[in-house]
């Protein structure tokens, strides 16, 4: 689902314009001034070595929280509501730092013959943080809240065809289904499907995560304590984890520059390379499956008219979108989603910037004076507003005049949102299938270009159903070949994570995901010996 962020230009060293007075809340509800900081500043010097230590404070500081803030398993939203989720709860399955789903709270979780029924096998020995032992009752109540259709959570739109989940003994539990689904593990394996108790109540949240929130002032900071029942052989390391809420990019760099903070996630890209040129900082670059599309309605004019939409695709230059948006961190799109699922069809020819085509194909859609359009673009995702610009700037040599309407982040996911002709979106890494039921199938939840297309959705119905691998790939590729020739998405590229942290912190990993800071993974992190 996507996850609405924000972010602005600082200066370098300096404070700018609102600086830490942005931050204030945070701070001052915490005491954090520059005395209590973990004793790591300006004009020291520390380095990381040996194995992990016991001790210290993580400070990291987010940006894009609200007074909406939840520390709901099932319904995380910003950044701050993922690093509580990720870090008080566990899902079954997890992808770890390479994208490959890794075992959590299920030793094993596999399909019958035909698809229709998964069982998962619990792992032994799981307490909740309240000292209570995981039971198959748990994983049963967990999915019942999540699929409830009064109330669907953020991944209920996978697990549509989810009919019953049944404890089928003390260790197991079986996912009846209503049609055959071969990636159910992958829509099991997300951040939002952490188990949790019986009559859970997220204002006083139980999990089986590395720590336990002590406690949360929503839009403002998060405590978060180490997990004395934590089942997993790493960590945590540190005493205690501090989220703190900023209001824009200005005030969370600054507060890393002068060592309020240990980390920040998801830094402008344009100061990479001034921020990585502090010798006190560290920078996370990973390579993800992060697309930031524009978004075309299939049904409405002009892009009801496939000539159009692929003009637009045309007119793009997708290596100076990379190198302009993204500073150049990031993988050329070629209209496509789901780079990291091993079914992408990597072989279809790289679609490239051809204004004279463009041209041919707006004139045979009657269009051969030009075309004006307004662009709804908001800052949703760091990168998407100056992509809009760049579109804009790229569009103009085919005579497409491009009207920037630029909302706020409210506005853009509020009544209007996926119903605007033409816009932005942006998705972390997701594989083919999972990204399809939640964006390309008629009745999908986030249907932003409102494709309708009944041989697309026979397709991804029956690679849904088929367990052979390579069977399943060539379904994919023939769906997604459609998409490439007559979809609604402009996908030019797929943006690296790049996160900026104090050199004194270790355990910090690349992680695919998408998700920041090493995927939260706190519980891997220490604070290094300061000398």
């Amino acid at each position: 689902m996507p996850e609405p962020e924000h972010r602005r230009r600082p200066g370098a060293h300096r404070l700018s314009r609102r600086g830490l007075l942005g931050s204030g809340a945070a701070l001052g509800s915490l005491g954090l001034l520059a005395a209590c900081s973990n004793g790591a500043g300006g004009g020291e010097h520390f380095q990381v070595e040996g194995p992990p230590r016991k001790g210290g404070i993580l400070r990291v500081g987010l940006t894009g929280g609200s007074a909406a803030d939840t520390a709901d398993a099932h319904s995380p939203v910003n950044n701050g509501d993922i690093a509580r989720t990720v870090n008080l709860y566990d899902p079954l399955l997890m992808r770890d730092d390479d994208y490959v789903l890794r075992p959590r709270l299920a030793t094993s979780f596999k399909p019958n013959a035909a698809a229709t029924v998964w069982t998962a096998t619990l792992r032994t020995g799981v307490r909740f943080s309240d000292g209570s032992p995981l039971e198959p009752e748990d994983v049963v109540y967990t999915f019942k809240r999540i699929t409830d259709k009064k109330d669907p959570k953020v991944i209920a739109s996978g697990l549509t065809m989810l009919d019953d989940v049944v404890k089928t003994g003390p260790h197991t539990v079986e996912f009846r289904l209503s049609e055959p689904n071969s990636v159910l593990d992958d829509q099991i394996g997300q951040y939002a499907g952490g188990i949790v108790p019986r009559g859970y109540d997220p204002k006083k949240p139980i999990g089986t995560g590395p720590f336990v929130l002590e406690s949360f002032a929503p839009g403002e900071s998060t405590v978060l304590k180490p997990n004395p029942h934590y089942w997993g052989k790493t960590g945590p390391f540190v005493d205690e984890v501090r989220l703190l809420s900023f209001n824009d990019d200005d005030a969370v760099i600054n507060a890393l520059l002068s060592s309020q903070v240990d980390a920040v996630s998801q830094i402008p890209l344009a100061l990479v390379e001034v921020i990585g040129s502090d010798e006190r900082m560290a920078i996370l670059n990973s390579k993800t499956g992060r697309w930031m599309p524009f978004t075309m309605r299939v049904d409405r004019p002009p892009f009801d008219d496939v000539r159009v939409r692929q003009a637009f695709r045309l007119v793009v230059d997708r290596q100076q979108m990379i190198d302009q948006v993204l500073s150049g961190f990031g993988q050329l799109g070629n209209d496509m989603y789901g780079i990291l699922d091993p079914a992408y069809p990597k072989d279809i020819p790289q679609r490239t910037q051809d204004i004279a085509k463009a041209k041919e194909l707006l004139a045979a859609a009657g269009h051969g004076n030009g075309l004006k359009v307004e662009l709804v673009t908001a800052p949703i995702q760091s990168g998407v507003v100056e992509a809009a610009q760049v579109f804009a700037q790229q569009a103009k040599a085919a005579d497409i005049d491009v009207s920037i309407r630029r909302v706020d982040s409210t506005t853009f996911f509020g009544d209007d949102y996926l119903q605007w002709d033409f816009a932005q979106d942006f998705w972390n890494s997701r594989n083919i299938l999972g990204q399809t039921v939640a964006g390309t199938v008629k009745d999908a939840p986030f249907n932003e270009t409102h494709w309708d297309n009944p041989r697309f959705e026979r397709l991804a119905a029956q690679a849904r159903g088929e367990l052979d691998e390579a069977k399943r790939a060539k379904l994919i590729r023939q769906g997604q070949e459609m998409l490439f020739d007559e979809g609604g998405y402009i996908i030019w590229g797929f943006a690296n994570q790049v996160d900026a942290y104090q050199k004194y912190v270790a355990g910090m990993k690349e992680n695919a995901t998408g998700i920041p800071l090493g995927g939260y993974n706190f519980n891997r992190v220490w604070i290094g010996e300061v000398s």
